[in-house]
């Protein structure tokens, strides 16, 4: 035990049987906690395309509002490391479960106050800077939602069903994109355009009111984690959880990152960044558009489970490695796809989201075995988030400049240069790492 580590409250009764979670409570908490607070960060992705450039920065032309759109996209990808040390670090002292339920009310008071907004045309320059503060507070929350939601099912795990259970709260993602772009497309369906400007744009983030209630209920629904009830009974709680990560595992911090890299890299080139393509340079109706972005969540769910049940059966470094490879073999059919109308992109849409699904799944579990039970919120939530800073933060701005730079090829070579690094990193890990 390390000078660390120290007994730093009183000695928790052991769990008495009843008080176990069921496999069922455990995997609904996780899915739905997670689903939400995707569903919140998709729909902020979404209206990053279909309204803000025109709500919030009105004054630049239509390319150059879509990069300040997406700038203050990528805010929330820098708050989430913030995020995570802040949420870890309870999580690892106090327990999963409060600090699960405090995640998701922050993530959740941002979105709905981002309903609540003025706009640019009745607070001027304010109404942009509200928008990237309640933006911050979304990826503040989202920080600490996903480690303590992958901890919450991977330490109520059985032997053997470790990927299976990691994939639990990583289906949330598939399934608050699905919500997400579908309450836009239902919107579409019943208000005209200039409604949507005027105030529909609103609803889906004021829906997320309904959404905190049910995943509140649920969260208090669970116990502890067993694991973690063990780490308190035998005194190991850390001091200073994020300190221990920087001096013992920046191994492992590191790697995982940038094992992590591609999988944001291609999520948000085949999600925020195509909607933005279709729409804005292919000149798609925004239904359609919104049409192909419900079908590929859809495929990416659908993989999720899929490549869960391999990843338990062939081991999880092999599985990411053949994955990884894939990646970098699509990238080469990127610009080939989005050049040929709408059937390449509706292929590269599904291509790109059967993919994600199959890194997604597994990436989870990856990130959090490194460390041991008692800085592993810490840990993996920070891996995670500074993944997203490197891969996801700014790569709809960057596909966008690429794109409209130096032509489609370039974006994928950026995908193929992220697979590259990525697979470099899998293959550098050692056993237990990944």
């Amino acid at each position: 035990m390390t000078d660390a580590v120290r007994s730093v409250s009183p000695s928790t009764e052991p769990l008495a049987p009843g008080a176990l979670n069921s496999p069922a409570r455990v995997l609904t908490a996780s899915l739905v906690g997670t689903t939400i607070e995707f569903f919140d960060f998709y729909v902020y992705a979404t209206a990053a395309v279909l309204v803000f450039p025109t709500l919030f920065f009105p004054n630049s032309d239509p390319m150059t509002a879509m990069l300040a759109s997406f700038a203050t996209f990528s805010i929330a990808f820098f708050a989430r490391p913030m995020g995570a040390v802040v949420f870890g670090h309870f999580g690892d002292r106090i327990g999963r479960k409060a600090t699960l339920v405090a995640a998701l009310l922050t993530m959740g008071v941002s979105t709905v106050v981002i309903g609540l907004l003025p706009t640019y045309a009745q607070i001027g320059v304010y109404a942009p800077l509200l928008l990237a503060l309640c933006r911050f507070g979304q990826g503040f929350g989202l920080g600490g939602e996903w480690g303590g939601a992958v901890l919450l099912a991977t330490e109520n795990a059985p032997e053997g069903k470790r990927n299976w259970y990691a994939m639990f709260p990583q289906l949330g993602a598939p399934v608050g994109l699905f919500l997400s772009s579908g309450i836009f497309w239902l919107l579409l369906h019943v208000v005209s355009k200039d409604d949507l400007l005027a105030w529909g744009w609103r609803v889906p983030f004021l829906a997320s009111t309904l959404l905190i209630a049910i995943g509140l209920w649920v969260r208090f629904s669970i116990s502890e984690t067993p694991a973690f009830r063990k780490a308190m009974e035998a005194h190991e709680r850390v001091e200073v959880p994020v300190a221990e990560i920087f001096g013992k595992y920046k191994r492992s911090l590191f790697l995982g990152t940038f094992v992590a890299l591609v999988t944001f890299v291609l999520f948000y080139i085949g999600t925020a960044w195509l909607l933005s393509y279709n729409i804005k340079v292919l000149q798609m109706p925004f239904l359609d558009a919104l049409e192909i972005q419900i079908m590929s969540a859809v495929v990416f769910g659908i993989f999720i489970p899929l490549t869960a049940k391999i990843g338990d059966k062939i081991g999880r470094r092999k599985a990411l490695i053949g994955i990884t490879i894939a990646i970098a073999a699509f990238s080469f059919l990127l610009p080939v796809l989005l050049t040929s109308g709408e059937v390449g992109v509706a292929v590269f849409a599904a291509g790109s989201m059967a993919l994600m699904g199959m890194t997604y799944a597994l990436i989870g579990a990856a990130l959090s075995a490194p460390f041991p039970t008692n800085v592993r919120y810490t840990g993996a939530s920070l891996t995670f988030n500074f993944a997203g800073i490197v891969g996801a933060s700014l790569a709809p701005y960057i596909a966008t400049w690429l794109q409209a730079t130096y032509g489609m090829a370039y974006v994928g070579y950026y995908l193929g240069l992220a697979a590259a690094i990525t697979l470099v990193c899998i293959v550098a890990s050692r056993k237990g790492e990944v």
